[in-house]
């Protein structure tokens, strides 16, 4: 039995549920997202809450909890959103957004230019770019192909790296030298 499967998820007024066939779509301020569900999992709309359930004989039991996180997260992103915080550390390092676009200075002979997908945005203040989107894996993606353009080194921190990612940082050489004196 799942323990994520079992939970209801909450939908919040002007959030709008339609299952026809499998197709679940979820309708809110910020936009729709649509989902087809795996075979025999069946999700069902009751007093505001949306429960997931397995169709009795379908062994799919791995499936299930996926399918109501997917849900859960489709419900949040068309109400709330999503968004991931990236920091730019190191000299000269600078980001700008033209429309849809994100170009990164990071330390390379040229400009590193990022086109935002359809549903995505970029915003920089000070040097943190916040990605924001409501479909989470969207976001988690360009975040992270953001983030391997520059990741960030061990031995100065210089790169892009998550907010409030903990960077582990290596000893150079020179404190090296100095212990084996």
């Amino acid at each position: 039995m799942s323990k994520i499967g079992k939970m209801p998820i909450a939908i919040n007024e002007g959030i709008t549920f339609v299952n026809t066939d499998g197709n679940v779509v979820v309708t809110g301020s910020k936009g729709t997202l649509s989902y087809q569900l795996p075979y025999g999992i069946i999700v069902k709309n009751e007093e505001g809450k949306l429960t997931v359930s397995q169709k009795s004989g379908a062994d799919n039991s791995a499936l299930w909890g996926l399918a109501r996180a997917l849900l859960a997260n489709m419900v949040k992103g068309v109400s709330d959103g999503f968004e991931k915080k990236l920091e730019l550390a190191g000299v000269g390092y600078r980001a700008q957004t033209s429309g849809t676009e994100l170009s990164l200075s990071v330390g390379f002979s040229h400009q590193v230019k990022v086109k935002a997908p359809q549903g995505i945005t970029f915003k920089v203040e000070e040097n943190i770019i916040t990605v924001s989107g409501i479909d989470k894996s969207i976001v988690g993606d360009v975040a992270d192909k953001i983030r391997k353009i520059r990741p960030p080194e061990p031995y100065k921190g210089k790169g892009i790296s998550y907010q409030g990612e903990r960077i582990r940082r290596k000893a150079g050489k020179a404190a090296k030298a100095v212990g084996t004196k």
